[in-house]
């Protein structure tokens, strides 16, 4: 157990240390053992229940069946396969490359400690970048960025199995640029290429060429996809931030995984960047300062001693005690930035100051940072234990996993009957009754999934309708890879 005190401080205020659980829940919360390996075996199982495509012979969410097998038709491209991003039925390449990198980042930082669950992230990994891959190759100049009308979409509740409303193909080109999808993308095959080097090296070079030829694009034609799509897009996933995260992002992940100094050049010639005090599939200012950061601290380069400053700069701006803090918490502990989907900034936040964590660790002499009067060190026990049960209502927030889990999540697949027990088609509108306003348990168990998460009172009202709180998304599971096996491996060594 020794390993689990050896990590970074603020990272206990994320998910309610288990300190805090003691006194504020008294025995009830001790009796709660968070089983860390069963956790992360089941965050990674959740995304085979969100593949688009044929499926394979190894699928283990059997009520999922193949599905979007002609996505890209209406381009004459092939685009099947991929994720659909949270609870319906539609591909958006801007969070689907974001889940990507964030999960070849946490197989990076924390390989050896996923164990058998290696090969795991490896294939979560490829379902998406071989889809990644089909839509920066498949046409010369356009890069396919999202298939599926949202709007018609959201107008219909059905399986994907069913989808019986139109696949649009959505893309970007110089006449029509989309930096920061391009950018994402980038970061998100750079990032792949490193976690196949080893075991795919031809995978690996076909990963990074594509990578360079996106980022390139992303900086020749330069704009943001959204102010092209429009309500194809937004309101779901608007570029809020710009572009130029994106650039950063994607130069500094080719960066990482070339050591060439043309990406050091691009980063530099970004110039002075925005200091956010969150991190998301829409702003990676924080996720890329982290990273350069690992230059400095790993490296001792003195050229990065700028993203170290900013990456601690963030940090002060989430510990509740600092003079700096913009972070508010609920009651029970948990970090509360945005009423809708608020563990998708938990689990994100969490893998930055978990990993920054494992940076400071490497120095030659031990290292820490002030936040005012505030000494920050790498030598404080931490948990992840709030989104796994140990919180005020005793709800796990992560479904099939503790005995007390959100039942009626907002998903289409998981709460409709599968092609096994309903083999008939249910349309469109098919699905609102009887099923999507029961009252009833979903049918099918999403195991794995993360949802939106409680409210500020550390509320969860397990309502369907409620999709701020019950939707589960590919980027909330994403980020918390990292953390879990850090607390998985920890118990293995």
């Amino acid at each position: 157990m020794g390993g689990l005190i050896q990590t970074f401080f603020i990272t206990w205020v994320l998910f309610c240390s288990i300190n805090i659980s003691f006194s504020r829940f008294g025995a009830q919360a001790a009796s709660i053992n968070p089983n860390y390996k069963e956790a992360l075996a089941k965050s990674l199982l959740f995304f085979q229940g969100q593949r688009s495509g044929r499926l394979p012979p190894s699928q283990q969410i059997t009520w999922r069946s193949h599905s979007g097998l002609s996505d890209g038709r209406l381009a004459n491209v092939d685009l099947s396969g991929g994720y659909y991003d949270a609870g319906d039925n539609v591909k958006f390449n801007l969070p689907m490359a974001f889940t990507t990198t964030m999960l070849s980042w946490s197989t990076l930082e924390y390989g050896k400690r996923l164990g058998p669950q290696l090969p795991n992230a490896r294939a979560a990994i490829r379902w998406a970048t071989d889809y990644l891959l089909k839509c920066a190759t498949a046409t010369p100049g356009k890069i396919y960025v999202g298939v599926g009308d949202p709007n018609a979409d959201h107008r219909c509740w059905e399986r994907p199995e069913d989808m019986d409303t139109v696949r649009s193909v959505y893309s970007v080109s110089p006449s029509n640029p989309g930096s920061d999808v391009a950018g994402e993308m980038a970061a998100a095959l750079a990032a792949a290429s490193l976690v196949f080097r080893s075991s795919d090296r031809q995978y690996a070079g076909l990963l990074l060429r594509t990578a360079r030829k996106v980022l390139q694009f992303a900086l020749q034609y330069r704009g943001a996809y959204s102010d092209r799509l429009g309500s194809s897009v937004c309101p779901f996933y608007c570029s809020y931030s710009g572009y130029k995260d994106e650039l950063l992002w994607g130069a500094a992940w080719l960066f990482r995984a070339t050591n060439e100094v043309q990406y050091y050049n691009i980063i530099k010639s970004l110039g002075a960047d925005d200091q956010p005090d969150l991190f998301s599939w829409d702003n990676k200012y924080s996720g890329a300062h982290v990273l350069l950061s690992r230059r400095a601290l790993v490296n001792n380069d003195k050229n990065f001693q700028q993203y170290k400053q900013e990456a601690e700069n963030f940090m002060c701006k989430i510990l509740p005690n600092s003079p700096y803090s913009t972070t508010q918490y609920t009651q029970g502990g948990l970090m509360y930035k945005l009423p809708q989907d608020n563990l998708q900034y938990v689990t994100s936040i969490s893998f930055l100051l978990t990993t920054y964590a494992k940076y400071m660790k490497s120095t030659k002499t031990p290292y820490t940072f002030n936040c005012g009067s505030q000494v920050v060190n790498a030598n404080s026990l931490i948990s992840v234990d709030y989104i796994l049960g140990v919180n005020p209502i005793r709800m796990s927030y992560m479904v099939g996993y503790g005995p007390n889990f959100p039942r009626r999540i907002h998903h289409r697949g998981s709460s409709l009957p599968s092609k096994t027990s309903h083999p008939q088609a249910i349309g469109c509108s098919g699905g609102f009754e009887p099923f999507y306003s029961s009252s009833n348990p979903n049918p099918n168990i999403l195991t794995g999934a993360i949802v939106g998460g409680p409210n500020q009172n550390d509320g969860f009202p397990d309502d369907r309708s409620d999709y701020s709180h019950s939707e589960p998304a590919t980027y909330i599971n994403a980020a918390i890879v990292g953390p879990l096996a850090y607390f998985a491996g920890a118990l293995r060594s």
